[in-house]
């Protein structure tokens, strides 16, 4: 018969308090070091989807201007929603459809560049819009900087899209765009 020898068993059915306190160590040090990291490739992303979009501002642009502007460029981005006569879908997606308007930690806006004049009408592909101008420009700040994205970036009529990292929290990239040593095309 077995006998129970309660001297041997003791603390085999458990953790020791200094055993859980190493645990408790190594797990603050691994959080410590992944965290940053995360908060690096989240910004990162929210970077890349403001790029995304303004990118996606610009195709739509030139296909509003070719089908329904008169070769003019919508000032709002409620226009750019709009489905127009024969379609069933807009320029642009709905969740980029307002100005101002925020998607993944940057607030993306779009207007009529600073002397633009009105072409065309207000009536296009069958809807009533803004005026039509011949130049936008349109850029996306982040919500906070160096919490949801460290750049900030702009496009105009030339569809190329431009970065700053120097603008203070809650400006705009210059309209119209001005190159600086600061303001260099995006990757």
């Amino acid at each position: 018969m077995l006998e129970y020898d309660a001297q041997t068993d003791w603390g085999s059915d458990g953790f020791t308090l200094v055993e859980l306190l190493i645990t408790v160590a190594i797990i603050g040090i691994v959080a410590a070091i992944a965290v940053p990291g995360m908060l690096r490739a989240r910004m990162s992303g929210n970077e890349a989807s403001a790029i995304g979009s303004l990118r996606t501002i610009n195709s739509a642009q030139a296909s509003f201007a070719a089908s329904c502007g008169d070769s003019g460029y919508a000032i709002d981005l409620a226009d750019l929603v709009k489905t127009p006569s024969g379609s069933t879908d807009g320029f642009i997606s709905p969740d980029i459809g307002t100005n101002s308007m925020v998607k993944s930690g940057y607030i993306v806006t779009l207007a009529a560049s600073a002397g633009a004049h009105d072409v065309g009408s207000t009536t296009a592909c069958g809807n009533n819009i803004m005026q039509p101008v011949d130049s936008y420009w349109a850029d996306a700040a982040p919500v906070a900087k160096g919490e949801t994205g460290t750049r900030y970036f702009a496009t105009d009529t030339r569809g190329t899209i431009f970065q700053d990292t120097s603008i203070a929290q809650g400006g705009h990239i210059a309209n119209p765009i001005v190159r600086t040593a600061s303001t260099v095309p995006a990757q």
